[in-house]
């Protein structure tokens, strides 16, 4: 597959087909979807939700990543104490639309930052990982380690983007071996 056709959102892709059997508005939040949890069995992993991570799906091998329609619902809780510090309500609301664009505001800023497209909305992502490492968490934990061997600052930067996409590029991506 051309180095090239990796870096894309997969605009024109379909989700996985675990996804078609579910439709609908949930009230579940994201990672209690049953279509995650039954990928999850599959091997696959939600995407990291850190900022740091916001381009990981956009340059990971295409074979190893997937998305699937969000139909989750984000909440916001409110909880009231009384003057002694216990807890005397609690409230849960769905996040309204303003409130929701702005949890995405910032990983779309960095998005921006380093030069690769705005993902598009309404999607969730997951991963599986590449080579021999275990999780996704392990291959996160292999580039952070990369990164601090070749002086590279672990954050959303035009040097750990390249650095990130070599590695996942490598014929070797997540053995521990380096790219």
């Amino acid at each position: 597959m051309a180095r090239d056709s990796w870096d894309s959102w997969d605009e024109d892709g379909t989700p996985h087909p675990l996804a078609r059997r579910r439709s609908g508005r949930s009230e579940q939040e994201p990672d209690r979807l049953p279509e995650v949890r039954e990928l999850e069995v599959l091997g696959w992993e939600p995407a990291p939700g850190e900022t740091l991570w916001a381009f990981l799906p956009y340059v990971w091998p295409p074979a190893d990543r997937t998305w699937i329609p969000d139909r989750s619902t984000h909440w916001a809780v409110e909880t009231r104490l009384d003057g002694r510090g216990h807890i005397t309500g609690v409230e849960a609301a769905p996040l309204a639309g303003p409130d929701l664009q702005g949890l995405d505001r910032e990983a779309e800023e960095v998005l921006t930052g380093l030069g690769i497209p705005q993902r598009p909305p309404g999607r969730l992502w997951l991963l599986r990982p590449p080579g021999s490492l275990p999780t996704v968490g392990a291959v996160l934990d292999r580039l952070r380690a990369l990164a601090r061997e070749r002086g590279v600052e672990v954050r959303p930067s035009a040097e750990f983007l390249a650095l990130v996409r070599a590695e996942l590029a490598s014929p070797d991506a997540g053995s521990g071996a380096g790219a």
